[in-house]
């Protein structure tokens, strides 16, 4: 509780020394023994108490149960442990249907799906090629039907105007 070197108590001594005297002293220090004597009674009572009621009430078990609870919250909150877990499940889940040679029921429904939404993806993309194929076409079409623009005349200046020579 306290720090106290031998250089502390030192210094404690001889002021002591000087405020109650040498006369003094003897009793005070006795008597401050006997004080902190009492204090440590009074506390090892206290602390005895408290462990009977809490042997009474159970807390030991519920301290033992906390233990193996906090060992559970300890692994379930370590991410490279449960990361680890997820991963051998994951592999289990592989190897085990590569072993048997039949997927299980999710996988069944997951390979099913996902050949359902490749299906769909493939004919969207061949709605999209046909349309932009339509449109390339008819830009094609409407490239080939239109006139050629006749060339434009060269711009010749104008008499009145000013040349940049004069400038």
């Amino acid at each position: 509780m306290f720090d106290l070197g031998w250089t502390e108590l030192l210094l404690i001594g001889i002021v002591a020394l000087i405020v109650v005297g040498p006369k003094d002293l003897p009793g005070m220090f006795r008597q401050l023994g006997r004080f902190t004597g009492k204090m440590r009674g009074m506390a090892r009572e206290f602390q005895r108490a408290m462990e009977d009621a809490a042997d009474e009430s159970g807390v030991k078990d519920i301290k033992n149960m906390g233990a193996d609870v906090n060992k559970t919250l300890k692994a379930a909150t370590n991410p490279v442990g449960a990361s680890l877990d997820a991963v051998k499940d994951a592999t289990k889940g592989w190897s085990s249907s590569l072993t048997e040679g039949t997927a299980g029921p999710e996988t069944q429904k997951l390979a099913k799906e996902r050949a359902e939404a490749a299906e769909k993806i493939r004919a969207k993309a061949a709605e999209k090629a046909t349309e932009r194929k339509a449109a390339e076409a008819a830009a094609a079409e409407a490239e080939t039907q239109a006139p050629e623009p006749a060339p434009a005349p060269e711009a010749t200046p104008a008499p009145d105007a000013p040349s940049n020579k004069d400038a």
